[in-house]
This record gives C-alpha cells, sequence and structure tokens, in this order.
C-alpha cells in the first residue's frame, strides 16, 4: 500500500467538544477541499471528556482530501487563568498584578504541558510557566 501524500498541515485553537462547521474550522479546512463535517463530528468526540477548556489541534491533510488530527495540550494561558480563577490576564503585564497561582498549581500546569515543551525536565518547564505567569500579571506564591 502506497503512502499518502500530505499536502497540508493546519493548524487551529478551538473550544474543546463545540466546534462547528463556522469559522475558524470551516476557514482553515475550505481550501483543502476536506470534508469539514467529518472533521467536527471526529474532533468534538475526541474532545467531549474536556468540554470548557481549549484544545489545539493540528490537521495533517492528504492529497485525497482525507485527513488525521493530533491533539495537544491546552494552552499554558488558558491552564494557568483557570488555576487563578481569571477571565483574562493583566492589561499592562509588570505593572498591575491581576491575581496569583501557588507554587503547587505552576507544578501541575507543568506536568500538563510537559509532552508539548521544549524542556528536558520538569524544573526547566516549571520555569517556562512561571515566565508565562509573569508575562499575564500572575504572581507566583
Amino acid at each position: 500500500m502506497a503512502k499518502k501524500k500530505l499536502t497540508a498541515i493546519v493548524k487551529i485553537q478551538i473550544p474543546a467538544g463545540k466546534a462547528t462547521p463556522a469559522p475558524p474550522v470551516g476557514t482553515a479546512l475550505g481550501p483543502h477541499g476536506v470534508a469539514i463535517m467529518d472533521f467536527v463530528k471526529a474532533y468534538n468526540a475526541a474532545t467531549e471528556s474536556q468540554v470548557g477548556t481549549i484544545i489545539p489541534v493540528e490537521i495533517s491533510i492528504f492529497e485525497d482530501r482525507t485527513f488525521t488530527f493530533i491533539l495537544k495540550t491546552p494552552p499554558t494561558p488558558v491552564l494557568l487563568r483557570q488555576k487563578a480563577g481569571l477571565d483574562k490576564g493583566s492589561q499592562t503585564p509588570g505593572k498591575a498584578v491581576v491575581g496569583s497561582v501557588t507554587e503547587s498549581d505552576i507544578e501541575e500546569v507543568a506536568k500538563i504541558k510537559m509532552p508539548d515543551l521544549n524542556a528536558f525536565d520538569l524544573e526547566a518547564a516549571k520555569q517556562q510557566v512561571r515566565g508565562t505567569a509573569r508575562s499575564m500579571g500572575l504572581v507566583v506564591k
């Protein structure tokens, strides 16, 4: 059996379990001729347990208009906002503090994000998460 030829890789962030054919899904997949409803149904089925968070997805589109997709971990700012109980980060990071997270929250987020980060160990991953928290106007206690 011959390998399928890859024509495009599309990366989008969609709320888990709530994908619709409307933008951003339709505008991202439409030009490639992919059956949008097939993707929407498959994505919603794969993410139904994580409803409420944003899940990035990497869609590989092949020459015969078939696709496969890989789910990534939620973005670090989304996880930090959930831990801090905030709707959004600071308008002026570095000046205004909007909330705080504990060191254990940082460790939990780092463990969740570890597969997608370019860190060799947990301590390096925690440093990356601390930096994201700082740039959002969060204080680590």
